[in-house]
């Protein structure tokens, strides 16, 4: 059973930057791709970035491509989401997840395990 913490979410101004973290534990990391998804009030949870199990390949929604960056540091069992050039568009709970499969890859039942959250709010 894996488990899955987010932090590093928080209040910020339109325009600057966050780095969320999400460590892993229970689990052998290297065995899952990791994915980050987010979900605004009144609205269906959303794909924003995958990383695969070697860290090799990323994909990116196109929302957040060239904004965002997604990466994975194996020796500390941690993935992150770099996000810059914040809007109020990205505020949202924002997940992580790891999967094993390598099907529908955006989509959140590709994924075994999810973290509890964390907030982002960008404010105008």
């Amino acid at each position: 059973q894996v488990q899955l913490v987010e932090s590093g979410g928080g209040l910020v101004q339109a325009g600057g930057s966050l780095r969320l973290s999400c460590a892993a534990s229970g689990g052998t990391f290297s065995n899952y791709a990791m994915g980050w998804f987010r979900q605004a009030p009144g609205k269906e949870r959303e794909f924003v970035a995958r990383i695969s199990r070697s860290g090799g390949i990323t994909r990116y929604a196109d929302s957040v491509k060239g904004q965002f960056t997604i990466s994975r540091d194996t020796a500390k069992d941690t993935v992150y989401l770099q996000m810059n050039s914040l809007k109020p568009e990205d505020t949202a709970v924002y997940y992580c997840a790891a999967g094993s499969t390598t099907v529908k890859v955006t989509s959140s039942s590709a994924y075994d395990y999810w973290g509890q959250g964390t907030q982002v709010t960008v404010s105008s």
